[in-house]
C-alpha cells in the first residue's frame, strides 16, 4: 500500500487555517459574552480537537486552561462515545471529573460529517457565579468542594439540537446571576458553532481522509520540533522549590517542589515533595498542574513550535496523590489558580538551570483576585465584581520585566476603571504602578500595580486571594527579589494590615488597598546600565534611595547621577565581593 505524501504548501495552509479558526472563535467569545469577567477580563479559552480529542490548535487566550483539555475530553469521549450525535453539546465543570474549578465551565461540541465524528469545538469560560457559600464561587477559605457551588458532571446541554431544560433549570436555581450565566453559555455555544462551521468547510475542501492525514502530520510536527529542542538541552535532573505563603487558615508556608529530568528528547517532571493537600481552597487538580507545566515548557521552545498536543507527547508529568497538586475528594479547589501560578514559577525556576537565557525571573505571582458582592440600593438586584489584577513580569536576560500586563500564563486583561465604576457601587481611588517594587538586577523586574477601592454600597462581602507577601518573587542569577505584596484596609486612617487571603463583610465607606508584588530582577544589579537607571528615575519607577541602595549609584547635590563616582563605587564593591 502506497503511503500518501504530505504536500508542504497544503500543510502550511491547513496549519494556518486552524490558527485562524481558533482566533476567530476567541473574538466571538469576547464580542458575545455578557459578564465582565469574560468580555473585559478575557478569562476564557478556545481550542479545536480532532476526533480522538487531541488539541490541533489553540487561540491566544488563557494558556493555563488549555493543557487541561486532554483530560476533560477523555472523560467526555468515555461517557458519550457510543451515544453522541450531531447537534449534541456537552458541558462539565466538576474538578473531579474532567474540570478545573467550578466557575470554569467546559463546553464541547462534537463535529460530525456524514454522521462520522470529525472533532470537537471547545470553549472554556470563567462564569461570574456558579452558586456556593460565597458570591463568585471563588473563595479561598472554603474547606470542601461541596461549599463551592454547583458541580456539573459531563452532561448534554443539547441533545440533537434540543436544549436540556432540566439542566438549564438546575443552573438557574443555583446561581446568583442566572441571566449572565445563561447568556455566557449562549456565547460559548455560538463560538462552538463557528468552530464546527469552519472545520466542515475544511472537510469540504480537502476531504475527511486527506484532512486527517494533515492533522496527524501537524501533531507529529509539533512533537518533532519539541524533541529537537529538548535534545539540545544537557541530560540531567534539575530541581527547584518555590512557596505559596499559606492557605489562609495557618501561617505555614506551602512548598511546591519540581524536578525536571532531561533524557535525550524527553522530559519528565515530578512534583514529589510538594505539600500535602491543604484545608483552604488552593488545591489544584492534576489536569491543571499538567496545563501549567506544559505551558511553562512551551515558553522556552522556539516560536515556530505549534501549540498542539504533539508537544505534550514529549513530557511526562507526575504529582503524588493526596498532595496539593493532586488532591483527593472532597478537597476544595476554587482558588486553584494561585497554585497553578506557583507551579509555573517553580517549573521556570528549574528551566532556568537548563535554558537560562530563555527564562525570566519570577513575575508578580499570578493575578490577585478581589471579589466584591452585595445588592444595589433597594436590595433588589445582586452584583458580583470579580476583579483580577494582572501585574508584572520578571526581568529577562536582555530586557526589563514588562509591567501592567498579564502574567505569561494567562493572556488576560485588567478590568477598565470606567467599566468597573459604571457597573458596580465601587469607587476606584487609585490605579497605577508601585514604584521601587521591581526587583533590582542588570535588568529589573516589572513594577507591581496598586488598586484602591472604596465601597459605596451599604454592605459588601469582600474576598481577596493574593500571595507573595511572605515569599517575594525570586530573582535570577544575582537579581533581587521583587517587593512583596500588601493588603491594607482604610490606608488613610487606621491602615489596618489584612491577610493575603480572606473573606469578610465590609460597610459603606471602607477602603481596600492592594499593593501587588513586583517581578524579580535578572543579573547583578551593579551591572545595570546607568542610562537605564536615569530613565527609571525620570519616569518615577524607582526612587533615588532605591538606586543608591541596590545599584550602587552616587548622586550629586542636584539629584543627578555622578557617573565617575558611581563607576568607582561599583568597582570597589566588585573587588570586595
Amino acid at each position: 500500500m502506497t503511503q500518501r505524501k504530505v504536500d508542504p504548501i497544503t500543510f502550511a495552509v491547513v496549519k494556518n487555517a486552524l490558527d485562524t479558526i481558533v482566533d476567530d472563535m476567541a473574538f466571538a467569545v469576547m464580542r458575545t459574552a455578557r459578564s465582565p469577567i469574560i468580555r473585559d477580563v478575557l478569562d476564557y479559552s478556545v481550542t479545536m480537537c480532532d476526533a480522538a480529542g487531541r488539541i490541533l490548535a489553540q487561540a491566544k487566550t488563557v494558556a493555563l486552561h488549555l493543557g487541561a483539555v486532554p483530560d476533560a475530553v477523555d472523560v467526555v469521549i468515555k461517557k458519550f462515545a457510543a451515544t453522541c450525535k450531531p447537534g449534541d453539546v456537552i458541558v462539565l465543570n466538576d474538578p473531579y471529573e474532567g474540570g478545573m474549578h467550578l466557575p470554569d465551565i467546559f463546553m464541547f461540541k462534537p463535529i460530525f460529517f456524514e454522521n462520522k465524528l470529525q472533532g470537537f469545538s471547545v470553549v472554556i469560560a470563567h462564569h461570574c457565579d456558579v452558586g456556593g457559600r460565597v458570591p463568585g464561587s471563588n473563595a479561598a477559605d472554603s474547606t470542601e468542594i461541596f461549599q463551592e457551588g454547583l458541580r456539573i458532571p459531563p452532561m448534554k446541554l443539547y441533545s440533537e439540537g434540543k436544549q436540556n431544560e432540566t439542566l438549564v433549570d438546575i443552573i438557574k436555581k443555583n446561581v446568583r446571576l442566572p441571566d449572565l450565566v445563561l447568556g455566557d453559555l449562549d456565547a460559548q455555544l455560538a463560538t462552538c458553532n463557528i468552530g464546527e462551521r469552519e472545520l466542515l468547510r475544511m472537510i469540504d475542501r480537502y476531504g475527511e481522509d486527506n484532512l486527517r492525514l494533515y492533522f496527524d502530520e501537524l501533531l507529529d510536527y509539533g512533537e518533532r520540533l519539541t524533541r529537537k529542542a529538548i535534545e539540545a538541552w544537557p541530560d540531567g535532573t534539575y530541581e527547584f522549590t518555590d512557596y505559596i505563603d499559606n492557605d489562609g487558615f495557618t501561617s505555614d508556608a506551602i512548598p511546591i517542589k519540581c524536578a525536571i529530568t532531561v533524557s535525550g528528547s524527553s522530559l519528565s517532571v515530578d512534583f514529589a515533595g510538594s505539600s500535602p493537600q491543604v484545608k483552604g481552597a488552593i488545591n489544584s487538580t492534576l489536569s491543571f498542574v499538567k496545563s501549567a507545566t506544559y505551558l511553562s515548557i512551551r515558553c522556552v521552545l522556539d516560536a515556530d513550535v505549534p501549540n498542539n498536543a504533539g508537544v505534550y507527547r514529549c513530557i511526562d508529568i507526575t504529582a503524588p496523590e493526596g498532595s496539593i497538586l493532586n488532591p483527593r475528594l472532597p478537597a476544595p479547589v476554587a482558588a486553584r489558580a494561585l497554585t497553578g501560578y506557583r507551579v509555573v514559577d517553580t517549573v521556570f525556576g528549574a528551566l532556568a538551570k537548563i535554558a537560562p537565557k530563555k527564562v525570566m525571573a519570577a513575575g508578580e505571582g499570578g493575578n490577585t483576585v478581589i471579589a466584591l458582592s452585595g445588592y444595589d440600593a433597594d436590595a433588589s438586584e445582586p452584583f458580583i465584581l470579580v476583579d483580577m489584577i494582572n501585574g508584572a513580569w520578571g526581568g529577562r536576560s536582555n530586557k526589563d520585566g514588562v509591567e501592567g500586563v498579564t502574567n505569561p500564563s494567562q493572556n488576560m486583561s485588567n478590568l477598565p476603571i470606567e467599566t468597573l465604576e459604571a457597573r458596580y457601587p465601587i469607587l476606584m481611588e487609585e490605579y497605577g504602578f508601585r514604584n521601587d517594587s521591581g526587583g533590582a538586577g542588570r535588568y529589573r523586574g516589572g513594577l507591581g500595580l496598586v488598586r484602591q477601592y472604596r465601597v459605596l454600597a451599604k454592605r459588601v462581602v469582600a474576598q481577596i486571594r493574593s500571595d507573595r507577601a511572605d515569599h517575594a518573587p525570586y530573582g535570577l542569577f544575582g537579581g533581587a527579589a521583587g517587593a512583596p505584596s500588601r493588603n491594607i484596609l482604610n490606608p488613610a486612617t487606621t491602615a489596618q494590615a489584612a491577610p493575603s487571603k480572606f473573606t469578610m463583610e465590609l460597610e459603606e465607606g471602607v477602603v481596600i488597598r492592594h499593593e501587588q508584588a513586583g517581578g524579580g530582577g535578572y543579573g547583578n544589579p551593579l551591572e545595570r546600565d546607568v542610562d537605564l537607571i536615569e530613565r527609571d528615575l525620570r519616569d518615577g519607577k524607582v526612587t533615588a534611595a532605591f538606586a543608591q541602595q541596590h545599584h550602587g549609584v552616587v548622586m550629586t547635590s542636584s539629584g543627578a547621577i555622578d557617573r565617575e563616582e558611581t563607576t568607582k563605587k561599583r568597582q570597589h564593591a566588585a573587588t570586595v565581593a
